[in-house]
């Protein structure tokens, strides 16, 4: 299973969505960033991403951008290999 990372916070409806897409992919374990509660970290976020807005996800450290780019990957097919391409 990959490693997903993704900066949220805890009002976010697109983040509350892109963790039950997540979730109904099999994901069990998101390493949330709360940017809300470390705003420090939302600066963090910016630098590496470009972006100011969440969620801001990554799967085994590349950039797959917000839910819209989560779910286009779900719907074109390319989302399962990322997250289980390690796995027989």
């Amino acid at each position: 299973m990959a490693n997903v990372v993704m900066y949220t916070t805890a009002s976010c409806p697109y983040c509350m969505n892109a963790e039950r897409l997540l979730l109904r992919k099999g994901v069990t374990d998101i390493d949330k960033i709360r940017v809300d509660l470390q705003p420090e970290l939302r600066v963090t976020m910016m630098e590496k991403t470009g972006r100011r807005t969440v969620p801001q996800i990554y799967i085994d450290e590349k950039h797959i951008g917000g839910f819209d780019e989560l779910r286009a990957l779900d719907v074109a097919g390319e989302l399962e290999p990322l997250l289980f391409k390690n796995m027989p």
